[in-house]
């Protein structure tokens, strides 16, 4: 079975924008087949089920969405939703609302555009929030993830400012505040995963090198925290910083990626969602920002940042450990991995 796979990535060096891979499951091998879309900083990525791609888009000194419809080895851009400033760290789509979320770390803002028929995206709600917290990176409000929780409400994390807000989001996209968890100061709160039932979420900490163990309730649309542990060894004391956290379908392992460790933290996760860690595997590269199981869960691809690789792993369903197969693939400044699912 071939498994397409689209790489995110940084343009500050010799990558072009938006590249696509292929995944041999028989062969258990990865190849970057070139790439799909010339543009610049795409460094989040977001399918539909209507096959369309939702991108971070730099334009000039303008950041913002950029829409895509994939046409098989092509991208044609459809419009893009940009303004003054930065461009967004993350991307999702809401498809019962027909809505694209967005979360700009440098801004502190959290968007909502609505998805016309034709694909094209309209901005239609932001909020923008304040705060700092006590380490050097959380000089002010920074959001980095904005995605949908289990009942449809929006999460977006805060890793300047400690906290994890939660919205309820209207039919037009519209979004009004339902409740706000505080994390421990310094936590720096980066990317979360729900379990299967939906009652409890992962929350990977960048400035920590922690994850969290949360609890949600659907009634209040509010979160509880109940458990910690690190994402690296005790005794590690140069940078690092908790990046992706990916959950399997199952429930029964988390994974994380650390930038600077330079691994993939795998957790056995109980019932209760509680953490332990049963591996720590090199990624083969230096700083892994992203990474992703495939569709059938038996593989595991992670792009390295600065030395423009991607790493193929094994992944054993039992165990969730995984194996090294492949490290040598070119993706240049790749952050985001993506499979067609």
């Amino acid at each position: 079975m071939q498994e397409k796979i689209l790489f995110g990535t940084y343009t500050k060096k010799t990558s072009q924008g938006i590249y696509q891979g292929t995944l041999d499951t028989t062969e258990k091998t990865l190849t970057n087949d070139g790439l799909l879309a010339k543009t610049a900083n795409p460094t989040y990525l977001a399918l539909s089920a209507k096959n369309r791609l939702y991108s971070v888009d730099k334009e000039a000194d303008e950041g913002g969405v950029a829409a895509w419809q994939l046409d098989g080895k092509q991208a044609n851009k459809l419009n893009a939703v940009i303004a003054p400033g930065t461009p967004p760290a993350y991307v999702a789509v809401d498809e019962a609302r027909q809505l694209v979320y967005s979360a700009n770390y440098h801004k502190g803002t959290a968007s909502v555009l609505k998805i016309a028929d034709n694909g094209e995206l309209e901005l239609v709600d932001q909020v923008t929030h304040t705060g700092k917290g006590p380490r050097p990176e959380q000089d002010s409000s920074h959001i980095h993830y904005t995605d949908l929780t289990p009942d449809n409400r929006l999460v977006a994390i805060d890793l300047g400012s400690d906290k994890v807000y939660v919205y309820n989001v209207s039919a037009a996209g519209k979004l009004t505040e339902q409740s706000v968890l505080t994390l421990s100061a310094g936590f720096g709160p980066r990317h979360l995963v729900f379990t299967p039932d939906g009652k409890h979420a992962l929350l990977a900490g960048e400035l920590s090198s922690k994850v969290a163990t949360l609890a949600y309730d659907q009634a209040t649309g509010s979160f509880t925290q109940t458990g910690v542990i690190g994402t690296i060894p005790a005794d590690f004391t140069e940078h690092n910083g908790a990046a992706a956290i990916r959950l399997s379908q199952d429930g029964h392992f988390g994974y994380v990626s650390n930038r600077g460790y330079n691994t993939l933290a795998v957790f056995a996760v109980a019932a209760d969602a509680q953490l332990t860690l049963v591996q720590q595997i090199s990624t083969e590269g230096d700083f892994p920002r992203d990474f992703d199981l495939d569709p059938t869960e038996a593989f595991v691809v992670v792009v390295n940042q600065n030395t423009d690789n991607a790493t193929l792993y094994a992944r054993d369903l039992k165990t969730g450990k995984l194996s090294l197969l492949q490290k040598d693939i070119v993706v240049p400044e790749g952050v985001c991995v993506l499979f067609s699912k």
